[in-house]
């Protein structure tokens, strides 16, 4: 009895185990979707805020706010293709990790650039625009060179692959084509020759009934058919020659 007492314990202890884990992943699940909305949901006012400030405000501010959206927008669309495409090309680990190191500097470009939204005075931005504008570019060029690096070789890896199948496809069609013909039927000569001039033999008698003669009273060798006499089958039945042999009719006038 105790240890069944003991078992049941154990069961439950396993259930309950298993449910606070099922729960504590179910509520990091729930915290990293929340967490990826809000980001994804700031990112985009931000981007909606920089390209209505490159817009409405001229001169530096807004080319400030153009180097900021073109900078965020590379970045992310790198990291984007990047991150889709490593786990079917480990190849692309070295790219992440390069990408890794370039996101840094951009990331360093990106606050240097906010800080710079709030600076007052015109004419120092307009001296630190130029090497602002060539640092961007930079990170800009190399993000879009990793990229579509990456772009092109799963293209080519897509046509490699799609030529191959075309490969396999034509093999399978001819052979799918390649039926044996069908073995062809005797000619009518061939099967009378076969049977031989004579034709073919007469059944034997059935045992327990005489032979029949072909030139008796019931065999119609010689003469036409029913159908094709002037009579009708009833005066057909009536006449002589369909009597029994021997027999005479009675005058029954």
């Amino acid at each position: 009895m105790e240890a069944v007492v003991w078992i049941l314990l154990l069961v439950f202890l396993l259930f309950v185990s298993v449910g606070v884990y099922a729960g504590v992943r179910a509520v990091k699940a729930a915290k990293r979707g929340i967490d990826r909305t809000v980001s994804q949901a700031r990112r985009t006012v931000e981007d909606t805020r920089l390209r209505a400030k490159q817009f409405v405000q001229p001169g530096p501010a807004g080319e400030l706010a153009e180097l900021r959206l073109s900078l965020r927008t590379s970045m992310r669309a790198t990291h984007e293709v990047l991150r889709a495409g490593a786990p079917q090309d480990p190849s692309l680990s070295e790219a992440l990790g390069l990408f890794e190191r370039l996101s840094a500097h951009g990331r360093e470009l990106d606050e240097e650039l906010k800080r710079l939204e709030q600076e007052p005075t015109r004419t120092r931005l307009e001296a630190q625009l130029p090497e602002l504008r060539e640092r961007t570019e930079r990170i800009t060029r190399s993000a879009d060179s990793l990229r579509w690096a990456a772009q092109d070789r799963a293209q080519r890896f897509a046509r490699d692959d799609l030529d191959a199948l075309d490969r396999e496809i034509e093999v399978e069609a001819g052979a799918l084509r390649h039926w044996a013909p069908e073995p062809e039927p005797s000619s009518p000569a061939a099967s009378g020759t076969a049977a031989g001039p004579a034709g073919p033999a007469a059944p034997a008698p059935t045992s327990g009934e005489p032979p029949r003669s072909i030139s008796g009273p019931g065999s119609t060798a010689g003469t036409d058919s029913w159908w094709q006499a002037a009579t009708s089958p009833a005066d057909a039945a009536g006449t002589p020659a369909a009597d029994p042999a021997g027999a005479r009719r009675k005058n029954t006038t």
